[in-house]
């Protein structure tokens, strides 16, 4: 097949483009093709906003003018959602050094503007058909056909609630935060990527209970997970919680067992990212196992601050993964303002656990 083979009608493949410079000369050169090419001001709050469900087929990047190019391609190739897009770089100037770095970053291709428009589709067209770019979110696509959309009298209740706490609450999250900052290095805050409703990736927020290298040493304490038998065909678990586990400080210690680490989660809430009551928020490596049609139903439900696990079997050593998944699919199925209030209701005695899980 050759370039001047290609079908001249316009496609729905979904193309989003990043850059000032270029912008416009490529919304005319290629725009009558790509029926959906997007153009984003935004990168950053863009790509915190992708979803399964709501990623596109290609994107691209300009080079010129842009000192985060690179840093932005890097995101993407090791962003579990995202690592497999058709990623294309647009410059102006011939570079060795640009093309050296694209290609040890696994960019798809890199072009310079202006560059033959038959040639760049068949490319394109090239890249779509035998390139496998969305392996686990076809599966997806079945299942959650449409984004979660919170009802609307549980957002306001979450505003309310989490706004007059964090209020309230402001003098303690002081004082707690000079008491871990005493007793170890690093932030008061601990900021990690979670996936919540519609597999939406937030920034999660908790008061640091670990060392500050604590997400380096998961590997080393493999051993340790209460959920390690329970893995699939891969012989790994979707769930990681340690038992007894060494990285937790003293400060950090009383903190969970009084569940006071989860009280900056009610910021999270007040921004819209969680619930009050929902499926808990998963760790990329976990949520990214969870994309089978049985248990992908979890992120059909809001992502909470507590839930059905929580006030039923947390700190328990006997809770099963299985049996945690089925109550997340059980609450994304059966959510109800009563069911919420029940669990609220319920949460308060749940909060000082049995064991150091």
């Amino acid at each position: 097949m050759s370039p001047t083979a290609i079908d001249p009608q316009p496609t729905n493949v979904k193309v989003v483009y990043y850059g000032n410079l270029l912008s416009q000369q490529v919304a005319d050169h290629i725009g009558d093709h790509f029926k959906n090419l997007d153009f984003i001001a935004d990168f950053d709050s863009y790509i915190q906003a992708q979803t399964f469900l709501s990623l596109p087929d290609m994107i691209m990047i300009e080079v010129d003018g842009n000192d985060k190019c690179f840093e932005q391609v890097s995101l993407i190739r090791n962003h579990p959602v995202l690592k497999r897009l058709i990623i294309v770089l647009i410059g102006t100037v011939e570079s060795s050094i640009y093309r050296r770095k694209s290609l040890m970053l696994k960019v798809n291709d890199y072009y310079i503007f202006p560059f033959p428009k038959q040639d760049f589709i068949y490319r394109i067209n090239f890249l779509l058909k035998f390139k496998s770019i969305q392996p686990s979110m076809l599966e997806l696509s079945t299942v959650m056909e449409d984004r979660y959309q919170m009802p609307l009298s549980k957002r306001i209740f979450d505003i309310v609630v989490s706004g007059t706490a964090l209020f309230f609450l402001s003098p303690f999250f002081i004082l707690v935060a000079i008491l871990v900052k005493l007793e170890s290095k690093g932030p008061v805050v601990y900021k990690s990527k979670r996936v919540g409703a519609g597999y939406r990736i937030f920034d999660f927020y908790k008061f640091r209970s670990m060392r500050s290298d604590a997400d380096k040493m998961i590997d080393q304490l493999s051993g340790l997970n209460q959920y390690a038998n329970e893995g699939g065909k891969n012989g790994k678990s979707a769930f990681v919680k340690f038992s007894n586990d060494p990285r937790i400080t003293r400060v950090g210690k009383f903190l969970r067992k009084t569940s006071i680490d989860e009280l900056p989660q009610l910021v999270n809430v007040l921004m819209g990212d969680m619930s009050l009551v929902g499926n808990r928020p998963l760790p990329l490596y976990e949520a990214e196992q969870l994309t089978t049609n049985k248990w992908s139903t979890r992120f059909n439900g809001p992502a909470g601050l507590t839930g059905l696990w929580q006030i039923s079997r947390r700190g328990k050593k006997d809770m099963s993964e299985s049996e945690r998944k089925e109550l997340d699919n059980y609450y994304a199925n059966n959510y109800s303002i009563l069911l919420d209030f029940k669990i609220i209701l319920k949460t308060l005695p749940a909060l000082i656990q049995k064991e150091d899980v």
